[in-house]
Order: C-alpha cells, then sequence, then structure tokens
C-alpha cells in the first residue's frame, strides 16, 4: 500500500517545532506559552490582559486571519546552488511573512500568534535541507521583527493532490489591537487626510503570474541579468517589508491614522479601496525599483498599466489626519529603516478615483470592484 511518508514529515515536524521554540519570547508583551511547551496536539498560549485592565478596557478587538503565499516560491531557476537556494527560501520565509501580518498591520493589529500549513505530495523532495534552513531562518526573522510566537502548524501529505515537487505555503495569525488603540477601519478617512507612501523593495508576492510568462522569454530565463548586475529570480524574491513595527509604534505615539492600505493585488487600484467616494490626488512618486523598469521595456508597458498590475515601488499608503501626524509618521518610518514619503492628499469625489499627476493618468473605479468601508 502508498503510505504517508511519516519518516521525512516527521523529521521536518521536528525542524519546525525548533524554530517555534526560538520564537517564544518575541511577543512577551502580550503573554506567554507556559513552560515553553510545543508539538501538543493543541498549543497554549496565556494571553496577558494587566495592560487592558488597566486603562479600564473590557473588550478586546482581536482579528483572525488566512493567507496563502500564492505562486512567488515557483518563480526561480531550476539550477540554483546550494547557497542560492537557501538565500531564495530566507526571502520566501519573509515574503510568507509579509502577505500574512502586513495585511493584519492595516487594520492596525499587532500580530501575537502565527501559524503555517504547509501541504506537499512530496516531503521529501520540497522539505530538504536548504529549504528549511532557509525558509525557517526567514520566518524565525520576520518573527523576530513583527514580535509574535511562531505557534503551530501542519504539514500534511497530499499525494494526488498536489503536484509532486511542488508545495503550497499558508498559514493563519492572532492578533489584536493594544490595550487602548482603536482599530484602524477605514471609517474616519475624508477629504483633506494626507497621503504617505511606504516604499517596497520589489514585486512582494503579486504579480508573478505576468512575472513568470516574462522569465519564459528573456534569453537566459530566470538568469537574465538586469543592467545593475543582479539576476532576474533575485530581483523579483525581494525580501517583503514588514510593517507592523513602525506603524505600531506610530499609533501608541499618537499618530492619527485614518486608513491603510497595503498595495498588492491590482496595483495602485487598491489606494482607492476604501468604499467612500473620494479622489486621491498623488503629487509625488518614490523611486521606481529596478525590476519594474526592467519589466517594463522587456514587455513594453506603459507605467499606466503597470500601476495597475504591479505595486510600482509602492508598499504601502498611510493616510493621516494631519501635517504633524505626517511629518511625526516619516520620523518614525526613517527610525524602522522605512523609506516614505509625502506623496499627496484626498480630496471630496462623486466617485472613486487616483490621480496620478506625475504619470498624467487617472485610475478610475469603474473597473475596480473591491470596496472596504462603511
Amino acid at each position: 500500500m502508498d503510505h504517508v511518508d511519516y519518516d521525512t514529515l516527521d523529521a521536518a515536524k521536528n525542524d519546525f517545532i525548533n524554530a517555534c521554540k526560538q520564537t517564544t519570547q518575541f511577543a512577551r508583551d502580550f503573554g506567554f506559552i507556559p513552560n515553553d511547551q510545543f508539538g501538543a496536539s493543541a498549543n497554549v498560549f496565556e494571553l496577558d490582559l494587566s495592560s487592558f485592565f488597566e486603562k479600564g478596557q473590557k473588550k478586546l478587538h482581536i482579528t483572525l486571519l488566512p493567507e496563502g503565499l500564492g505562486t512567488a516560491d515557483d518563480a526561480r531557476p531550476e539550477d540554483l546552488n546550494s547557497e542560492e537556494l537557501q538565500e531564495f527560501w530566507y526571502n520566501i520565509g519573509i515574503k510568507t511573512m509579509g502577505v500574512l501580518t502586513n495585511d493584519a498591520a492595516s487594520s492596525g493589529m499587532q500580530t501575537v500568534l502565527i501559524s503555517l500549513y504547509l501541504p506537499s505530495a512530496r516531503p521529501e523532495i520540497v522539505f530538504n535541507e536548504d529549504f528549511r534552513k532557509g525558509f525557517l531562518s526567514g520566518f524565525i526573522d520576520g518573527c523576530k521583527a513583527v514580535g509574535c510566537v511562531y505557534f503551530s502548524g501542519e504539514t500534511p501529505q497530499l499525494k494526488n493532490k498536489i503536484v509532486g515537487d511542488k508545495l503550497d505555503i499558508a498559514g493563519a495569525l492572532f492578533g489584536l489591537m493594544p490595550a487602548g488603540i482603536e482599530p484602524i477601519d477605514g471609517t474616519k478617512l475624508e477629504s483633506g487626510d494626507e497621503m504617505i507612501f511606504v516604499a517596497s523593495t520589489g514585486p512582494d508576492a503579486n504579480g508573478f503570474t505576468s512575472l513568470r510568462e516574462l522569465a519564459e522569454k528573456l534569453p537566459d530565463g530566470y538568469r537574465t541579468k538586469l543592467p545593475s548586475g543582479k539576476e532576474y529570480w533575485q530581483a523579483i524574491n525581494n525580501p517583503t517589508v514588514l510593517l507592523t513595527p513602525c506603524l505600531q509604534e506610530a499609533l501608541k505615539s499618537g499618530v492619527k491614522v485614518s486608513n491603510v492600505e497595503p498595495i498588492s493585488g491590482h496595483g495602485w487600484q487598491k489606494i482607492m479601496r476604501n468604499k467612500t467616494p473620494l479622489k486621491y490626488i498623488v503629487n509625488k512618486m518614490l523611486d521606481v525599483p529596478e525590476i519594474f523598469q526592467f519589466v517594463q521595456e522587456q514587455t513594453n508597458t506603459s507605467p499606466a498599466e503597470m500601476i495597475k498590475i504591479f505595486n510600482y515601488g509602492l508598499g504601502f499608503v498611510v493616510f493621516v489626519k494631519s501635517s504633524e501626524d505626517r511629518e511625526q509618521f516619516l520620523k518614525i518610518a526613517e527610525k524602522h529603516g522605512l523609506t516614505a514619503l509625502h506623496a499627496g492628499h484626498v480630496e471630496a469625489s462623486e466617485t472613486r478615483e487616483v490621480v496620478v499627476n506625475p504619470l498624467n493618468t487617472t485610475l478610475s473605479s469603474e473597473n475596480f470592484a473591491l470596496q472596504q468601508g462603511s
């Protein structure tokens, strides 16, 4: 009979559990794991509510958020050596942390616990040493940066359901609003608010259908060199910026944030995701990373179309209420090593639209159905 490969899975699980153990102290501000015990059918975390009681807060604002990486981990050449594979998987570990925690951060949530779901058909292939060293190192570093505990996971073998040498990377998190801070839900976004652009370092985890298709047409595929000398696979495998530490400090410092939009799928159209009819005036842009300039030239795609597909160097839009809030946030972003600038402002409008003055283009909501808000 064709059995599940428990020898391989158990060996991999031990490495995953050891990775969990390295993160136990990262969320000490919010609680701890009694006796640092991992590996049970259900791990236990003891949430510290003292800060909420001190502020007379009787309710918790929490989130339970699932997310998947998609196909970003398939975008690489087949001939990577061991060092290159570990570099690749390290960045995938950071990307995985990014797709999960950045969505939570957009609501102001502090991720406390995070888990992984890693199904495969051939664990003996996908959970090799280079994957485990690279991915788990990146994920642990991501946990440390965000301030959360890698709490649990599942690694099922799903024969005949997943392609033999492939891996599906997904997970979920538990997050909460720290004591005394209200969630960011976009209901306070209005005309007069200011827009801050926070830079991305590359494609993050979006647009990979187009990026993989381009790789097939390049002379050396994923090994094709960009003008800087960096190879294509490296340029698209950027470690995602993790917004949580910066935004948490901003909120605790009293910066009035009315909305946050991660620029992922749908590109810059996400700027107008809020349901309220508003006009978003963009007067300044961040520098466009080399990878997007390269893709634009290779595909003969206009900047106006690029911003509908990719983030084009824009990782997040943070909306604040005043110039004082803006300047304070910019200082905090710089402290956390993030590149950010005052990009524009919000105006009243009868419809949702994004006016990008540097590109002389306007994005309308006619073909953008995604909405969020009251």
